[in-house]
């Protein structure tokens, strides 16, 4: 029944010609593209030298809750959107099954592939690069490495698992991450054999990170959320990960400053923020778009070389009709069980933002920004009202993110030449609104077009002889 279902499916996709929205979400195909870090050490980029941004989608089920056609559906909706990178697993659970009846490894052992499951890997993360798309794996949930019932690997097979896994898609566009959103505890031998294992399996042509857990509080504060604290001086480490949390209006570009004044230099990633209609801890609010645009503009501005968005309902992929009664570890999860079914969660707003921010950053260098707070002269709220502000190295534009949209001054002598030229930028629609043009001296104050508890703008401030390009439309 299973080998039926995988060669109706494959055949159904194959007799179907590409429509018009297929072929316009399509970007241009990335299988064989290899990242590599910069020389600054400050963001990702192609070989050639092309800076890459790191805009990811959270689907951490996609391997085993979605059918071929499905998983094609939400592909091309996320290639559209202007995503860059999948986020999901490749092992998690070891007794929870694929859409096809298929479990992940055989007997419990992790160097034994069962080679139907991972034929639909292979289907998806094909599919994924063509459609201009890379996948970011997480390699094994962390309960496989440090946990009790499903802990299944050692030093020896984690070294082993990573190898052949990396073998397996040596030839894609792939970055690997290891953590399993877990604290890696009394397991650093593990997880970095298994990190050498991927080296060595792809010849050491892709990356490596790490995925940990959510904050927790210590006397110091936050720790425990990027991962800086166990392996930033890792050689296999390429850059790091963080995951900054699912609450109301986290301060993730504090944890973003704390990685960007590490050494030696390693590009940051907020890869797990707040995700849109998660509940906010215990609290019945639920986070919505601005949220979400929040978390990805505070980041982005304060230095980080890219980000992940994310969707309770996307994660899980929350059908109503094919829901486990657990999630894919025996986690009870009813309190975080999605609302909205994923073909409807893939249009909320705070997707369509991701790719507003990107097009707002990609018309100019931003790979050159460099976080700077002492720009903002006066309007710096407090708690949730931040300004958080970068500009280029060489002083050719500002970026300012205003939360609420309240009044801020700028100081003009962080930019270069003898006139400004300033815009408000709309994070919801992408709309450009000019401000003017006007001489560079002294200070200036800013007021957004509209202030609120969800009025999020960006201004754009830039050294009128640079001439610099406009964010194409949506």
């Amino acid at each position: 029944m299973r080998t039926l279902a995988v060669i109706l499916a494959g055949l159904s996709l194959a007799a179907a010609a590409p429509d018009a929205r297929g072929a316009e979400a399509a970007g241009a195909s990335v299988k064989g593209l290899k990242l590599q870090v910069s020389a600054n050490g400050r963001y990702l980029q192609e070989r050639g030298g092309k800076p890459f941004f790191y805009l990811g989608d959270t689907a951490w089920t996609l391997f085993k809750r979605l059918t071929r056609e499905e998983a094609d559906e939400y592909l091309r909706n996320r290639a559209a959107k202007g995503f860059t990178v999948i986020q999901a697993y490749v092992l998690r659970g070891l007794t929870i099954r694929n859409v096809y009846g298929d479990l992940t490894v055989v007997d419990r052992d992790p160097t034994r592939f069962n080679e139907p499951f991972f034929q639909n890997v292979d289907w998806i993360v094909n599919r994924a690069n063509e459609l201009g798309l890379v996948m970011s794996l997480v390699v094994s949930y962390g309960e496989h490495v440090n946990g009790k019932q499903e802990k299944v690997f050692n030093e020896s097979n984690a070294y082993q698992y990573g190898k052949l896994l990396a073998a397996r898609y040596k030839d894609n566009a792939v970055i690997w991450l290891l953590g399993g959103d877990r604290n890696p505890q009394q397991e650093t031998g593990t997880w970095s054999a298994m990190a050498r294992g991927l080296k060595d399996g792809s010849g050491h042509t892709q990356l490596v990170s790490y995925h940990g857990p959510g904050p927790r509080t210590d006397a110091g504060g936050p720790t425990g959320y990027s991962s800086s604290f166990w392996f930033h001086d890792q050689d296999w480490l390429d850059f790091n990960m963080i995951q900054s949390g699912h609450r109301w209006a986290v301060k993730n570009y504090d944890f973003i400053a704390h990685d960007y004044e590490l050494k030696p230099v390693k590009p940051t990633i907020d890869m797990e923020a707040r995700y849109e209609n998660h509940p906010d801890g215990p609290n019945p609010r639920r986070m919505d778009a601005h949220q979400e645009r929040e978390a990805t503009y505070w980041a982005m501005l304060a230095g980080a070389a890219g980000h992940g968005y994310g969707c309770n309902d996307i994660w899980q992929f929350y059908n109503p009709e094919r829901m486990p009664a657990q999630d894919d570890n025996s986690f009870p999860f009813d309190r975080l069980r999605g609302t909205t079914h994923w073909k409807k969660a893939m249009d909320f707003e705070g997707a369509f933002s991701m790719g507003t921010m990107r097009r707002l950053l990609e018309a100019r260098p931003w790979y050159n920004l460099v976080p700077d707070q002492s720009a903002i002269l006066a309007g710096q709220g407090e708690d949730e009202d931040r300004v958080q502000a970068a500009r280029a190295a060489d002083g050719s534009f500002l970026l300012a993110y205003l939360t609420f949209g309240n009044p801020v001054t700028i100081d003009l002598e962080k930019l270069s030449g003898r006139s400004v030229r300033a815009h408000w930028y709309d994070p919801r629609t992408g709309a450009l609104q000019p401000i003017g043009e006007f001489p560079k001296t002294g200070s200036r104050q800013f007021k957004p077009p509209a202030q609120g508890p969800a009025a999020d703008w960006a201004l754009v401030l830039e050294d009128r002889a640079k001439k610099l390009a406009k964010p194409a439309s949506r």
